[in-house]
């Protein structure tokens, strides 16, 4: 979870904005909304990022009426799949909002990706059908990733499941790599241990633990 003391006790002069992923990436955990006000009154402008917020239920976009340093940022690349073309929106006091019009780039939305958001929104229910269903097979997966002593997996509220591994991540990352199954593996000093894998249909949750039960 973000240590919001360790946060605040980071603000100097230079500080001009709080970027915050809700729900967190890799760590797929929510941060409270009491966290959130906290940071929101420092004054400083918060950005909230809930680029996954369609898996997990709680948003934070109501209180851009209240706090008039709040902006939050929604995209269509995870719940709709339009990754590739780069769309979202976002909500902003009328005052953030105005000067961010100001330094827009013209025609910043291409045509494939309007076309793309228009045809998400006439599918809107079968979009919200497969959220539910990844939902529910996050839940599975997780389960399922139990069942591996070696494997310690978190908690998540978005469409992936960060797994501690016992042993070592980057030659697991390479053993299912090889079966054809592809996780995320952190070259990272934090997250050395870490892997990230994505919530997929059934039928893939079922090939990785067959391969996992393996090794």
């Amino acid at each position: 979870s973000v240590d919001i003391p360790a946060v605040k006790a980071a603000i100097t002069p230079k500080t001009k904005v709080i970027f915050l992923a809700n729900p967190n990436n890799p760590t797929g955990n929510m941060t409270p909304e009491a966290d959130i006000i906290e940071l929101l009154e420092t004054g400083l402008v918060t950005v909230i990022d809930e680029a996954y917020v369609e898996f997990s239920g709680g948003t934070v976009m109501p209180l851009v009426e209240q706090y008039r340093n709040l902006i939050v940022l929604r995209t269509f690349s995870k719940w709709a799949g339009l990754a590739g073309l780069r769309i979202g929106y976002g909500a902003f006091p009328p005052e953030i909002a105005e000067y961010l019009l100001r330094i827009k780039i013209p025609y910043n939305v291409n045509a494939a990706a309007q076309v793309a958001v228009e045809e998400s929104f006439k599918n809107i229910d079968s979009l919200k059908t497969v959220i539910q269903l990844i939902i529910k097979e996050r839940e599975r997966l997780f389960s399922e990733l139990q069942t591996i002593n070696w494997l310690k997996p978190q908690p998540s509220q978005a469409n992936f499941i960060l797994c501690r591994v016992e042993g070592n991540a980057k030659q697991l990352r390479q053993s299912l790599q090889d079966k054809g199954i592809l996780i995320r593996y952190y070259d990272d000093a934090l997250l050395q241990d870490y892997v990230r894998i994505s919530v997929g249909k059934p039928e893939h949750t079922d090939a990785l633990m067959d391969v996992l039960r393996s090794l």
